[in-house]
């Protein structure tokens, strides 16, 4: 039997592991329910992804892009003109307040870290980017405090089911860079 070309079938199968972390967690996550999930033989999954972290690490790298996007969208946050930490906040509104199912995947990903060694590169990633972005109307050490302090606004949104109170948060950046300056 002749192969198929199928030139999109990788993206399909990070796409499936996507939705299927989504919907099980990482505990639902195997090449058998992915391939289930993309409509694709099983030797597929494995052909593109030989291991599961290969396929987290796909799956985590797109699932970065997610903040990455709202980033690029609102463009703001580079203007020396723009309040950074109304900016910020702002930003960290319009992420949670997107598709809640993407965020909390990109968070499942991205602790699952602290047991998968080979994630932590692709998780440090997002935290480098902003922290990069934010060095260039700030200090390094203050850019590197404000991704933490974003990182654990979104982790108690996300965890404790809380509504996200985005001129609470601006005070707390806005306090995290004055201390800074």
């Amino acid at each position: 039997m002749a192969r198929r070309y199928d030139p999109e079938r990788r993206q399909r199968i990070i796409d499936a592991a996507i939705r299927v972390v989504g919907e099980k967690g990482l505990a639902g996550l195997s090449h058998r329910s992915v391939a289930a999930e993309a409509d694709v033989p099983l030797g597929s999954t494995t052909y593109h992804f030989r291991t599961l972290d290969e396929l987290m690490v796909a799956a985590l790298r797109q699932a970065n892009e997610g903040f990455a996007q709202v980033i690029a969208a609102r463009g703001r946050l580079a203007d020396p003109g723009t309040d950074l930490a109304a900016e910020l906040a702002g930003l960290l509104g319009e992420w949670l307040a997107g598709d809640r199912t993407g965020v909390e995947l990109e968070y499942e990903l991205y602790l699952a870290a602290l047991r998968r060694p080979a994630l932590r590169p692709v998780a440090a990633e997002w935290a480098d980017d902003l922290a990069t972005r934010l060095a260039t109307r700030t200090d390094p050490v203050t850019a590197r405090a404000l991704v933490a302090m974003t990182d654990g606004i979104c982790l108690q949104v996300l965890l404790t089911g809380a509504r996200y109170d985005e001129e609470s948060a601006r005070e707390m950046l806005a306090r995290v860079i004055d201390a800074g300056a």
